[in-house]
């Protein structure tokens, strides 16, 4: 994790939000900076151990989760709302990244991408809604990605489909269950996490010229998960160094 600030400005005191993927990359900067900010978490993975080290000694709970089991995602939200007494936010940044030319990817090759960056986030949102709609400024975050929203290198075919759903089911969500929660999206580009090896060679395509760090991602969640964007829902925020119009 890089040495990037963070503030205590306690943006988050006494909100309670979810965060999938805690364990490493995007969801764990995430889970640092919204317990910074005051928040309490319910932090899940399937990386049971990885959620625990990015709990530490802070307030909430850690989860081993497979967010592809509705049964399961339905079992530990209720966990969590029965520790936390309720939840006002939910990140979705589980994801995972299988590439290939479209000839290679097989079908279970597919249903395993858009089981995890899609469906998995669809039942996440679907199991913390009843508790959503009880708060106020509730919120739901989800993590799309550049290639979702300009899929300009080969191999993605499965990945950008399912960011691009992400995108997609974000605007439905928004419009479906506002007024009482705000939906909205970030679209990172390369990210400094593993995920991003074997296409680092592509950061001259971003205007900034480098990838980013997990931290300026999470800045971003935590603007939509705050009350600072208390009148945006049904966006996509671009936060990709200047990938998509560059």
């Amino acid at each position: 994790m890089s040495d990037l600030p963070t503030s205590n400005l306690q943006r988050l005191a006494g909100r309670r939000i979810v965060i999938t993927g805690a364990a490493s990359g995007i969801g764990k900067a995430t889970a640092a900076l919204f317990m910074a900010e005051g928040a309490q978490v319910i932090l899940v993975d399937r990386n049971g151990a990885g959620a625990e080290a990015t709990l530490g000694a802070g307030q909430g709970l850690a989860l081993e989760l497979d967010i592809t089991d509705a049964d399961a995602v339905e079992a530990a939200v209720a966990r969590g709302v029965q520790a936390l007494g309720g939840i006002d936010g939910l990140i979705n940044a589980a994801g995972i990244m299988l590439t290939g030319p479209t000839a290679e990817i097989t079908p279970e090759i597919w249903g395993k991408v858009l089981a995890v960056n899609l469906t998995g986030s669809f039942l996440m949102a679907r199991s913390c809604l009843p508790w959503l709609r009880e708060g106020k400024n509730s919120t739901i975050v989800n993590i799309a990605s550049g290639a979702g929203i300009l899929p300009n290198a080969p191999g993605l075919v499965a990945y950008a489909a399912s960011k691009g759903g992400i995108v997609a089911m974000t605007k439905a969500l928004a419009a479906d269950i506002a007024p009482e929660v705000r939906v909205n999206c970030v679209a990172p580009g390369m990210v400094d996490t593993p995920m991003a090896d074997g296409f680092r060679a592509n950061v001259g395509n971003y205007a900034l010229r480098r990838l980013a760090d997990p931290t300026e991602i999470a800045q971003a969640l935590l603007f939509l998960s705050s009350a600072e964007s208390a009148y945006i829902t049904g966006a996509t925020l671009a936060v990709d160094g200047g990938r998509t119009f560059h």
